[in-house]
């Protein structure tokens, strides 16, 4: 019996959202003094449930502002939900928004060990996967120029070539296998499924129902922040094509 490996119960994420517009600090200062300042509730993500067993994948679908990354961000850590709970058994490496710890300031290759600081690797395995890390990003001799004159195409595959590196339990990936061209495309595709082959356990978000039923076995679906289907794949897709085309 595979062993349980993510519990998410009855999670909700709360935001408050400044009423009207503040142009600038002394406007702010000005309204906070005043006492004008305004808040509303939005609820991002309300009463969210559902476990993954090891080596399940699980596709996340909605439209924008369904609560997809917000909930993938709670899961990783990034945010800390407003209520409800989250249990984790095993090493967890999200894949959100790629080389978002990059100092544009330093080369390639410095970000490489800083990046690889980040999301918890020693300078000693960094040392040994370099070459790997380097290989895998395609970017050559520009490993050794200045973040700052990367396209955004260039930093998302270095990020992608480091954070991949490792053999996580849990694998989060938001919208990044649609970074690079479409050969690197391919190439990362390949890279996640071979991932898979070792049990690791996946939550996945794309825009692309046909990257979602190619890569995953599960699927829930959200919408305005709620859970409206949970099943496989194929019916939870089904369903939300129907929600797209009425």
């Amino acid at each position: 019996m595979k062993k349980e490996v993510l519990r998410v119960e009855n999670v909700g994420m709360k935001f408050n959202l400044m009423e009207k517009k503040v142009d600038d600090l002394k406007d702010y200062v000005i309204k906070f003094l005043k006492r004008e300042l305004r808040y509303q509730e939005f609820w991002a993500l309300r009463d969210i449930s559902f476990t993954l067993n090891e080596g399940d994948r699980l596709g996340i679908l909605g439209l924008n502002g369904a609560g997809k990354s917000t909930l993938l961000k709670i899961i990783a850590g990034v945010l800390k939900a407003t209520e409800g709970d989250i249990s984790i058994k095993g090493k967890i490496v999200p894949l959100l928004e790629l080389g978002a710890g990059f100092d544009k300031q330093y080369t390639g290759a410095e970000n490489i060990y800083l990046y690889g600081a980040v999301l918890g690797y020693s300078k000693d395995f960094i040392r040994e996967k370099y070459d790997e890390i380097v290989e895998f990003s395609e970017l050559g001799d520009f490993i050794d120029v200045p973040v700052k004159n990367y396209s955004s195409g260039m930093r998302a595959r270095l990020g992608f070539s480091i954070a991949t590196i490792v053999e996580p339990e849990i694998l989060i990936l938001d919208e990044v296998l649609s970074v690079g061209d479409a050969k690197f495309r391919k190439k990362s595709e390949k890279k996640i499924k071979s991932m898979f082959d070792k049990g690791v356990t996946v939550l996945f978000v794309s825009h692309s129902i046909e990257q979602v039923r190619r890569l995953c076995d599960r699927a829930i679906l959200l919408e305005k922040g709620r859970l409206v289907a949970s099943g496989s794949v194929k019916e939870v897709s089904r369903i939300y094509e129907e929600k797209i085309n009425s």
